[in-house]
């Protein structure tokens, strides 16, 4: 496999015979807060040994909570079900109020693997609802991250999906409005909302930087930048992963044919039908496994030629909530 930056990525229609070919694309895949958060599962087993109690999916990919689950991770729903006084991690898309609220109730040890992005979100909901703002949250209402910053103030936060419902909104002040982003939206799906909520309320505030992440920000812009030379756009992720169909939404509106698969088994020979060129990339919470698989699949189908088109460079990392250094440091390590 060859590697390249975007300007020599050779992704011009030449006059030269077409070979079948695979563009790689870079960044893809896993981003700091979801290697954050599977660390944490990993060293909490490794330190503690099993099991490990996690609310809802640490991450949302399937291949990845299979994983830790073998390795001794009990995935619930709710606190609840976790037995009295036992240890729970929090999932990257963080948690409301209410639940760590919750746990303090059921004397459940707390490790927060909320991905540092999201907490930044939360404590500008915090910040807003204190300055006696009204909040609209834009995102998905069913997403577990939204779900817990709109419980940071439920009382005075609206959760908004489509500029229909911006126009719908009612608040008490419309010169006291404030707005947040779920941090996977799409680039272009958080700037419409955004512009529709500034017409309705003219001098609305929003957080000082955005709240896209930065890989979701990353992962899109290479689509945008690498569709127009694919025939076919692979995405690697999981269906509840919002940023990986946000990829497949991005190169769909582009004109590009995409498809979200959570392992190579999942392409459809019909899709690769006079397909010269497939471009391939991968959510942020799915391992460069699959994505390998893919790539090896595809060779298997005559694409034989694979360059890696990086379109920026990624090298963010967070580290470890202190929780499990504390933990870390003073726990007995479980026998191996």
């Amino acid at each position: 496999m060859t590697t390249t930056t975007l300007d020599h990525a050779a992704i011009d229609q030449s006059s030269s015979p077409k070979t079948k070919r695979v563009l790689l694309l870079k960044p893809r895949g896993f981003c700091a807060g979801v290697v954050r958060a599977i660390d944490v599962v990993q060293i909490a087993l490794e330190t503690f040994g099993a099991p490990i109690y996690v609310r809802k999916e640490i991450v949302h990919n399937s291949y990845v909570v299979t994983d830790l689950a073998k390795k001794g991770a009990i995935f619930v729903n709710e606190l609840d079900e976790v037995p009295e006084g036992a240890r729970v991690i929090y999932s990257a898309h963080g948690v409301s109020p209410a639940v760590r609220e919750r746990a303090k109730e059921r004397g459940l040890k707390v490790v927060d693997a909320t991905c540092p992005l999201v907490t930044k979100v939360h404590v500008e909901a915090i910040k807003f609802a204190k300055q006696g703002y009204s909040l609209v949250l834009v995102g998905h209402r069913d997403h577990e991250e939204v779900e817990g910053t709109q419980g940071e103030a439920p009382s005075v936060t609206q959760v908004v999906s489509t500029v229909e419902e911006v126009e719908a909104l009612v608040v008490p002040d419309p010169n006291k409005v404030a707005y947040l982003t779920q941090t996977t939206l799409s680039l272009d799906e958080a700037r419409y909302m955004i512009e529709a909520l500034k017409k309705k309320f003219p001098n609305i505030v929003g957080p000082h930087a955005q709240d896209i992440c930065y890989a979701t920000e990353n992962r899109q812009t290479a689509v945008k930048n690498v569709a127009h030379g694919a025939d076919v756009v692979l995405v690697v992720g999981s269906r509840n992963s919002s940023n990986s169909n946000r990829l497949v939404e991005v190169s769909q509106n582009l004109g590009t044919n995409s498809y979200l698969i959570d392992k190579a088994e999942d392409i459809k020979l019909e899709w690769l039908d006079g397909v010269d060129t497939v471009a391939v990339t991968a959510g942020a919470s799915a391992p460069e496994v699959l994505v390998k698989d893919v790539v090896e699949y595809l060779q298997t189908k005559g694409y034989g030629s694979v360059d890696e088109v990086e379109v920026m460079p990624e090298n963010v990392r967070f580290g470890l909530p202190p929780e499990i250094v504390q933990a870390i440091a003073s726990a007995p390590q479980a026998s191996r």
